[in-house]
């Protein structure tokens, strides 16, 4: 992305200057993102692959819940778009000692830092900080709430391999009651014109799910049938205070996708997964690494998206 291109970029603006859900962004927005992610793409995957676009903006990556991939890709789009980088994990931090949220960032906002990307356990955490501090914060994902660049990025890969998303069937399957993933691509998918669905064992479904304007099956089969797209959530038994199902073992054999069951489809579908994966369990390794997935495509498109939101926020002025 040259000097030109860069400027041609910047004309275009997001209609926020935070990313806190998919919900607040406008179809706009996110073809604007998506848009931009291309550009991007392009220079991830050139010999040198940095540029000088956030040169002077120092942005703090806050993580009060675990997370190795999201961290790393963020720190990573950070990096290649040349911005100074500060990260902050809770778990060896003053908030053990009882300090607040506000607190901690406003501790690292005296040093004079412009953007937070933050992750924490508590569903609208990002949205309270945004009240709260003056610089731009990106919502990496709050308790079982949102994930908005991780529907930017799903959303990305499954345009790349089969165009305008208009149209489109998607199933999302798995854990969709303890997802932050499922809901953010909801809002996404259907502002880009795709049909929703969504596929697990009826614990594991939400009771609120029908009236965002998605349809429910609990057959895996029929859903595989229908879609063309299996975007396949990890379970998470992290977050899980009761049992939702029997065995792990039990929920494999009836929502687990392996290779045999993808051959067995009268269309060739793509697959995808956030992971982690639960091998054997949500996929098996046939299925992860067959021609059908695009698990890996989705990895390196973290970095471009994420870059493409960063640099976009980083212009915005309201």
């Amino acid at each position: 992305m040259d000097h030109r291109e860069s400027n041609e970029l910047t004309m275009s603006q997001l209609s926020t200057r935070h990313l806190l859900g998919i919900k607040e962004l406008s179809e706009t927005d996110i073809r604007l993102v998506l848009e931009t992610a291309t550009n991007f793409k392009e220079v991830i995957n050139r010999p040198i692959k940095k540029v000088p676009s956030l040169r002077d903006i120092t942005i703090a990556n806050i993580f009060f819940e675990n997370s190795t991939r999201t961290r790393l890709s963020f720190e990573l789009a950070e990096k290649r778009l040349s911005a100074d980088v500060v990260n902050f994990s809770s778990s060896n931090s003053s908030v053990k000692k009882g300090e607040t949220l506000v607190d901690t960032v406003n501790n690292i906002l005296a040093m004079k830092v412009d953007m937070v990307v933050m992750r924490h356990a508590s569903p609208g955490a990002p949205h309270f900080l945004s009240k709260n501090v003056p610089a731009n914060v990106v919502n990496a994902g709050d308790g079982t709430h949102e994930h908005p660049t991780q529907a930017l990025l799903d959303a990305f890969s499954m345009q790349e391999k089969l165009g305008d998303l208009t149209g489109k069937k998607i199933a999302i399957i798995g854990d969709i009651l303890h997802s932050r993933v499922a809901l953010s691509n909801i809002f996404c998918l259907q502002k880009l014109g795709a049909e929703v669905r969504v596929c697990g064992p009826v614990t594991l479904i939400p009771k609120y799910i029908e009236s965002l304007g998605v349809k429910v099956e609990l057959d895996l089969h029929k859903i595989l049938e229908w879609c063309d797209v299996a975007n396949v959530l990890r379970i998470q038994l992290e977050r899980q205070q009761i049992k939702y199902f029997p065995s792990l073992r039990e929920y494999s054999l009836y929502y687990g996708i392996n290779k045999k069951l993808l051959d067995s489809l009268n269309k060739e579908i793509v697959v995808m997964h956030p992971g982690p994966i639960n091998r054997g369990v949500e996929l098996s390794s046939d299925a992860a690494d067959s021609s059908h997935s695009i698990i890996l495509d989705q990895v390196e498109n973290g970095v471009a998206v994420r870059m493409a939101v960063l640099y976009l926020l980083a212009g915005a002025k309201g």
